[in-house]
């Protein structure tokens, strides 16, 4: 029995390898498309009266599909615009503390190939944005658009160092903050020197809560700072307050009003006054006889 099936297994395998084998050869490849004219212009030509009509396949070169070139964008390289490389310069003179000419600035942007033209159209935008402060040459009497140099212009000026930063929290003339954002647009690495004035407890810092990172900063006087005694902190830890509900009870039985009552609670548990029902009107029949005369009957008009 079990020779059987091994036979019917064995041809069972080789049918499967023969098709196989004549699947594989009669793989057949597309074949070009053909650059004969089509039939509408075959017969238009005839009808002309031209007779055959050319071949004009024959004298075009075919050119293969892989190889077309569509049309691209020139590679004319990144931001060329003139508001971009206004953008990239105040990047760069944001980390420069002295200022820059025009042209160390232009050599920066890979910029110095630049027409006449586009470079003074570009430094008349530098000049006109607010975030570069332009310095004329004092040497000249007529300034030029090649004339003077650049500095960045932070959104707070003269900051950039822990003396600076105090400085200008005391001249200031309300108690107002100043937020961490607009100190790092001139002074990008102030996170350190904020943590130690915080320690010094030279200001005062509010943080994220998450990052824990500074966002604001005031003024702090370190005088009125106060170590408190270690043991004091313990033996302040160790005293029990006693509950919301214990001490509204102890408060109200010293006839005081606690802060935490809710004056929306007694108007709940006052009791509502019951509104007095209005007797409704009867309208029965008209009894005043004597008046019937001066009365009219409109029952009829009813709907």
């Amino acid at each position: 029995m079990s020779s059987s099936l091994e036979r019917q297994q064995a041809s069972f395998m080789s049918s499967m390898s023969a098709a196989s084998s004549k699947l594989a050869g009669t793989k057949r490849a597309l074949a070009p498309p053909s650059p004969s004219p089509s039939v509408g212009s075959v017969a238009s030509a005839i009808a002309a009266g031209n007779g055959t009509p050319r071949k004009a396949a024959a004298d075009r070169v075919d050119t293969p599909a892989h190889n077309i070139v569509y049309s691209q964008p020139a590679a004319t390289g990144t931001g060329l615009n003139i508001i971009t490389q206004v953008t990239y310069a105040i990047a760069w003179l944001r980390g420069k503390d002295e200022p820059r000419t025009y042209l160390e600035i232009l050599g920066h942007l890979s910029g110095l190939h630049w027409s006449a033209s586009y470079q003074e159209e570009f430094v008349e935008a530098m000049r006109r944005t607010r975030e570069i402060q332009w310095i004329p040459d004092p040497n000249l009497s007529e300034q030029t658009w090649q004339s003077g140099t650049y500095l960045h212009r932070p959104k707070v000026p003269g900051v950039r160092n822990k003396t600076q930063l105090l400085a200008y929290l005391q001249k200031k003339t309300d108690a107002s903050c100043v937020g961490v954002k607009e100190l790092k647009d001139g002074w990008p690495d102030c996170e350190k020197a904020i943590n130690e004035l915080e320690a010094e407890h030279k200001i005062l810092v509010i943080r994220i809560k998450k990052e824990g990172l500074p966002r604001y900063v005031w003024l702090d006087d370190p005088s009125l700072f106060h170590e408190v005694d270690p043991e004091l902190k313990v033996m302040w830890q160790k005293v029990e307050v006693p509950g919301t509900d214990t001490i509204v009870q102890r408060l109200k039985a010293a006839s005081q009003k606690p802060a935490s009552e809710d004056p929306r609670d007694k108007m709940t548990s006052a009791p509502k006054a019951e509104k007095k029902k209005r007797a409704q009107r009867r309208t029965g029949k008209a009894t005043n006889t004597h008046m019937e005369h001066l009365l009219k009957d409109y029952s009829h008009m009813k709907r």
